[in-house]
């Protein structure tokens, strides 16, 4: 689609290497910001650079309050919204605040206040209630996977944080799903609606199968079915935290690489998980509804709902995961002797049948390096990469995805090559500074 010709929008899709929106976002940035809007787009389809391009376009430099204020329903939301912000260069200061890391580090930042601050409903309220944000400059308010925000229980927050904003002129509203309600608080009204959800519940390029499992426990069910699927992507979904650690602590007592992810463990922990998984040094992931929607994860090939999802829309989102942009792509729905097809499944899938001999799943090529140096030592990808080829010895098809993060560092590489490049960077300085290695 041809890219609208605002000096703004084109140097920052220059930054962003991006050189033609999709039909969703043209037709976002067409919509102008005259009016609110509410946006109808799945998760993965590319929202965030959509309500990010207009925003742009309102900003000013007279202004050195907060103008805009971007509320997401999960940390890592947030701080995906952030990272595309930043990669537009456009100058303006952004602050990104959520929970599991300290207030205070936030609370200093804020003291020189961003143009646009982005954040998780809680973390938000937080601020406003110690004084330590003033809203009243705001202008533009965007409510992000809104309907995801609702599931998770911040009505009452959203409610509050909204109280507080008396001078915003526009607002936009995200969502996942057409059956949102968007309550009165929200200020919304005689909006412009864009919808670009499909009608179609089953997905093209998706394969659905039954895999039934001969006991209630289905553990070995899902070892056996791992096994058969030669290495490749996984996305494992349980109902329950408890759940999630007690899948997630079998798979690893059978020598299964796996990472788990839930909303009751700490950000530096669900760092590290998102990292392995986007880096390919554990294939499977275990995880609540939490990631079905609102993280940066890459495409993953399969689907596993160990646990029936709660609800017909539970189990679109999850699905949504895999078959993605014309790719193909599986989801598995196990089921003890108990459980049945959900009725919102209105043609029953085929049964996947396990063979009697059972394959050891495929262990990853890669693994994970941590280097406990990051974004507060000044440390970027670049350094990190330069560092492991001339003192590591790497080289170029040795080493996968580098990610760097506030505290450390997170560098695929391939697992044969691991034990040989930690005795040569043991005792070496990155950056000039004393590290640790593992």
């Amino acid at each position: 689609m041809e890219i609208k010709k605002d000096e703004r929008v084109v140097r920052a899709l220059t930054n962003t290497g991006i050189e033609a929106l999709n039909e969703m976002q043209q037709a976002v940035l067409d919509a102008g910001t005259s009016k609110d809007m509410v946006l109808l787009s799945p998760t993965g389809s590319g929202k965030t650079l959509a309500f990010l391009l207009p925003l742009l376009t309102t900003l000013t430099d007279e202004e050195k309050k907060i103008q805009a204020l971007i509320i997401a329903p999960s940390r890592e939301l947030a701080l995906q919204i952030e990272t595309v912000f930043r990669s537009m260069g456009s100058g303006y200061k952004v602050n990104c605040c959520y929970g599991g890391h300290p207030l205070r580090t936030e609370k200093k930042s804020l003291e020189h206040p961003p143009t646009v601050l982005i954040g998780t409903p809680g973390r938000i309220l937080d601020h406003i209630e110690r004084g330590n944000i003033d809203l009243d400059t705001v202008r533009t308010l965007i409510l992000d996977e809104f309907d995801k925000s609702l599931e998770l229980g911040f009505l009452s927050e959203m409610k509050e944080i909204l109280a507080h904003l008396s001078g915003v002129r526009r607002r936009v509203l995200t969502s996942a799903t057409a059956s949102v309600e968007i309550p009165p608080f929200t200020g919304i009204t005689a909006p412009v609606r864009l919808s670009f959800l499909t009608e179609e519940k089953q997905v093209k390029g998706l394969t659905v199968r039954i895999v039934k499992s001969p006991v209630k426990d289905k553990l070995e069910t899902l070892y056996k079915l791992l096994g058969e699927l030669n290495g490749e992507s996984a996305l494992v979904f349980c109902n329950l935290r408890e759940a999630v650690e007690r899948v997630s602590n079998y798979l690893t007592e059978m020598g299964v690489e796996n990472d788990y992810f839930h909303g009751g463990m700490e950000q530096p922990e669900r760092e590290r998980a998102l990292s392995h998984f986007r880096n390919g040094s554990a294939t499977v992931f275990v995880s609540t509804d939490l990631a079905a929607r609102g993280l940066d994860i890459p495409e993953v090939k399969h689907v596993i709902h160990y646990h029936l999802p709660v609800n017909e829309e539970a189990y679109i989102h999850r699905n949504g995961r895999t078959a993605r942009m014309n790719a193909e792509g599986n989801a598995f729905i196990i089921l003890n002797e108990i459980e049945s097809v959900p009725e919102y499944i209105v043609r029953e899938p085929d049964e996947f049948f396990l063979p009697e001999r059972t394959k050891k799943p495929v262990r990853p090529e890669w693994v994970t390096l941590t280097i406990n140096r990051g974004k507060r030592d000044k440390l970027s990808k670049k350094d990190v990469v330069g560092f492991l080829f001339q003192k590591g010895g790497l080289e170029k098809d040795d080493l996968g995805v580098v990610e760097v993060k506030e505290s450390c560092a997170f560098a695929a590489v391939r697992r044969d090559k691991l034990s040989a490049l930690l005795a040569r960077i043991r005792d070496e300085k990155i950056k000039n500074m004393k590290a640790k290695f593992n």
